[in-house]
């Protein structure tokens, strides 16, 4: 079996293994999981051929890096704007490349993006639980944290230097300023007031950002009456507002049930959009129905869909392998240029 050995040289909080969630167990009280940004994760996938739902790490703003100790696998990195070395050579920030034995990827926070995602060429070995990798940040479960000094094995692992390359970023993966909601389902439990302040005014990202949930800062939204509600169900992008009329997010380790009043909940396809915002950015509400709620997000899965599709047949074209080959004045060999 073809291995590859790698090892955590740094690593920051929030790095861990994650497939593509652990679904159908909420009503065990236990969340899905799996990744911030499913558009970015499944890209890292497809561009290697690797089944969607697959295991990558997840890179937080804390950053990785990796040392290759021995073998060879290539690996795809995907998800926000995030700057990437291999071997001190600066990388695109998403794209498709090798490492081999001796080979250091360091992969760390640029201008925007608050997680990235890197998939292998082969199986990662790691722990699973329930059936899956996705790792749950406040219990551990799953495939696990990654830290300092940690190895990474891939097992099979595969070299596919045709893949090779960068990837393009379409628009519809990058953070989102303008987040579009349904209200509800408990809009009625606040003031006329909180409803227009939620669609007015702009809100900022705080620190306190994880995998289950956003904090933000803006105006308070005020409850109408006290705060009492029976807890429910609770779904990832639901705007759920406390008693001191602060809104939060949640996000994928959300908990399954919640007290709190949900304001409004954003529509799934611009939940990636969310995540990937940093500390500080600023966000405003857009209201849309129910019925353009649904719109929007088929349209966002066609359009996701086509996209995985190009990454996926994506082949290395002439003027990448002109570039790999570093050759002056781009001259090879006729016997090395390709024939389609």
């Amino acid at each position: 079996m073809r291995e590859a050995r790698l090892t955590v040289r740094s690593c920051g909080p929030l790095v861990s293994y994650q497939d593509g969630g652990r679904f159908g167990m909420m009503r065990f009280g236990v969340p899905a999981s799996g990744p911030m940004d499913r558009l970015a994760h499944a890209a890292a996938h497809a561009a290697l051929g690797r089944p969607q739902g697959a295991t990558a790490i997840e890179i937080s703003m804390g950053g990785l890096e990796l040392a290759c100790e021995s073998g060879e696998v290539t690996c795809c990195i995907a998800g926000g704007d995030f700057h990437v070395l291999h071997s001190g050579v600066v990388a695109a920030p998403w794209g498709v490349r090798t490492l081999r034995a001796g080979d250091v990827l360091s992969v760390h926070p640029g201008r925007w993006g608050s997680w990235a995602y890197l998939a292998f060429a082969g199986e990662l070995h790691c722990n699973h639980w329930a059936g899956h990798t996705a790792t749950h940040s406040t219990s551990g479960l799953g495939g696990g944290m990654l830290a300092s000094g940690a190895e990474v094995v891939v097992r099979d692992a595969t070299v596919y230097e045709e893949k090779q390359g960068d990837l393009p970023v379409p628009d519809f993966a990058r953070a989102r300023s303008t987040i579009r909601v349904v209200l509800g389902p408990q809009s009625a439990q606040f003031g006329p007031e909180a409803s227009a302040a939620l669609l007015q005014e702009s809100f900022a990202v705080t620190s306190a950002y994880d995998r289950m949930g956003m904090r933000l800062a803006g105006p308070a939204l005020v409850l109408k009456d006290a705060l009492s509600i029976p807890s429910e169900p609770v779904v990832r992008g639901s705007i759920q507002v406390g008693g001191d009329g602060v809104a939060s997010i949640l996000l994928a380790d959300h908990q399954t049930m919640g007290g709190y009043p949900k304001i409004a909940t954003i529509i799934s396809s611009d939940i990636d959009g969310v995540s990937q915002l940093q500390p500080l950015d600023r966000l405003r509400f857009q209201a849309v129905s129910v019925d353009d709620g649904v719109r929007l997000a088929r349209s966002h899965a066609m359009a996701t869909r086509r996209f995985l599709e190009e990454v996926a047949l994506r082949r290395v074209t002439l003027h990448d392998r002109l570039m790999q080959e570093n050759l002056i004045s781009g001259v090879v060999a006729s016997s090395d240029a390709p024939t389609h």
